[in-house]
Formats: C-alpha cells, sequence, structure tokens
C-alpha cells in the first residue's frame, strides 16, 4: 500500500485526485497507476486501470489470476469490473468509498454470485493515511486548508 500511497502523491502533485494503484504478483511490482483524469482530460484514467494494463504488459495477458491489485481508495463501478474481468485473485484498498465505492460500500460487485470470477476483497488497510490524503486535497481545492482536521 505504501507504493499505491506514492502514486497517489503523484497524482496529487500532478492536481488530479489522489488515488494510487499497484499490482503484485507473488512478491513483484508488475503495474502501477495513479489517476491522471485531469492531466490526460480522460474519464477513465484512473489508478487502477493504470495499474491492471501495465500488469497486463508484463505478464502478455489480460488475464491475471495470482495479482493482487492495491488502491488507495475503494473502487469506482468500473474499476471494480476491470478487476473481475481480469480475474485477479485479491482487491486490497485504504479508504472506502461511500460516495462512489463498489467493492464494499455501494455494492460489492467483485463479489457478486452471478458473476463468472469473484475477487477476494481486503479493506481498510492505511485507510486513516489514504483517507487524510484525499480530505486534504480536497481541503485545499475548496480553500480550506487553514480548518482543523477531522477524523
Amino acid at each position: 500500500m505504501e507504493l499505491a500511497l506514492e502514486e497517489a502523491r503523484a497524482a496529487r502533485d500532478q492536481g488530479d485526485v489522489p488515488v494510487g494503484a499497484v499490482a503484485i504478483s507473488g512478491e513483484r511490482l508488475i503495474g502501477r497507476g495513479r489517476n491522471r483524469t485531469e492531466e490526460l482530460q480522460d474519464p477513465v484514467a484512473h489508478a487502477e486501470i493504470f495499474a491492471l494494463r501495465e500488469a497486463a504488459r508484463a505478464l502478455g495477458s489480460w488475464r491475471l489470476p495470482g495479482v493482487t491489485l492495491y488502491s488507495t481508495l475503494e473502487p469506482c463501478a468500473m474499476c471494480s469490473g476491470a478487476s473481475v474481468l481480469a480475474r485477479i485473485e485479491r482487491l486490497v484498498y485504504g479508504a472506502d468509498d461511500p460516495k462512489a465505492g463498489m467493492s464494499g460500500s455501494l455494492a460489492t460487485l467483485p463479489q457478486d454470485p452471478r458473476l463468472n470470477h469473484r475477487v477476494e476483497i481486503v479493506r481498510g488497510i492505511l485507510a486513516d493515511e489514504c483517507g487524510e490524503l484525499l480530505r486534504s486535497f480536497f481541503r485545499d481545492r475548496r480553500g480550506l486548508s487553514d480548518l482543523p482536521t477531522s477524523g
């Protein structure tokens, strides 16, 4: 998750919402990504998509069995669906996303029994750090950086 946080900080530094993701196979980093929607003006330029694309290139296959995807934020519907389509083994994320999260908050798409593949989900890893990175980004964006933080 520390590597995903590095990617999230890079997204923040480029003016994008600070979300980062990495794909790991065994002990090997095979993909990394950060949100780039603002930079590229691309609605699907999410951190998880970049990490999955790099992982597929590294393994030479769109099927990613045995891969764990780490994301600093609970994936949206698109990214949750991509994790299922890629056949990853495990999704690990930091902060819950009660407004758009589809891996435990609004729904749990990667474990829907109607799908042909289900993904193990681990939530809350470094949640405080992941969440604070997002909160501070939006506080600064709104010009509220001088207000006290809340948990």
